[in-house]
């Protein structure tokens, strides 16, 4: 991919990966690792865009959550305190029991 370069780098939830790669498949076909990604998003991805953002955004208010680990969240859809754990158990940030409670409802509240 000689002349391409790497601009801005965030994380995505696959909500928008989805949207992403069916733009890209709309313009031609799609490389054989994105194929495997379109076909893994359109499995896991749980929520649409809209509600994506406005569980980000609440995510997001919660002191210790940075970005990355709110996406986290919002792709695995954690149910129980002990999944909210596993998914910071190696991140920095501990985040007490009131905070996952917090977590676990505003996720139940957006829960298909």
């Amino acid at each position: 991919m000689i002349g391409k370069r790497i601009v801005k780098e965030r994380p995505v939830p696959l909500a928008e990966v989805l949207k992403i790669l069916e733009k890209k498949k709309k313009e031609g076909d799609l490389e054989y690792g994105q194929r495997l990604t379109y076909d893994y998003t359109q499995k896991f991805a749980e929520l649409d865009n809209k509600k994506i953002g406005e569980l980000m955004d609440e995510l997001l208010k919660i002191e210790k959550i940075r970005e990355h680990q709110a996406v986290v969240l919002v792709d695995l859809m954690p149910e129980t305190k002990e999944d909210v754990e596993l998914i910071f158990s190696k991140e920095r940030t501990r985040l007490e029991e009131a905070e996952i409670k917090k977590v676990l409802e505003l996720i139940n509240k957006y829960r298909k």
